[in-house]
């Protein structure tokens, strides 16, 4: 089965400006960061995505951001800037793609927005 992960992102989007901020769109995706406090202390929360939201897109976006961090030079660039200094770290390859794949629906937004062509000179660490 062929998957096309561009036009579920441009459907769950649709229209760029009902989104104030790129926050609320994250928030659409369940890419928006929840801390599980049960009990404990704010400073030993552990952030983690919140997963409430639309499930296919999530799952369109981290499979872009896989085959982008393994075949895009820009983007394996931008990868392995991020992953720089945390290679021992558990399920960091992970982290960093769920990250990029957050990056990336910020930046197809913000295309729409602008109406521009993507250009990977923007792909800054931030």
């Amino acid at each position: 089965m062929r998957f096309t992960n561009a036009p579920r992102v441009l459907a769950s989007i649709s229209n760029p400006w009902r989104f104030n901020s790129s926050k609320q769109l994250l928030k659409i995706a369940g890419y928006d960061l929840n801390a599980q406090r049960s009990g404990k202390k704010s400073n030993n929360a552990v952030p983690v995505i919140s997963k409430r939201g639309n499930s296919e897109l999530r799952y369109a976006l981290y499979q872009a951001a896989h085959v982008a961090s393994t075949r895009n030079p820009e983007f394996i660039r931008y990868f392995t800037r991020m992953r720089r200094g945390r290679e021992r770290e558990r399920g960091i390859k992970t982290k960093m793609k769920v990250k990029l794949a957050a990056k990336m629906l910020k930046i197809a937004w913000t295309l729409m927005r602008k109406q521009e062509l993507f250009d990977p000179d923007h792909l800054i660490i931030g």
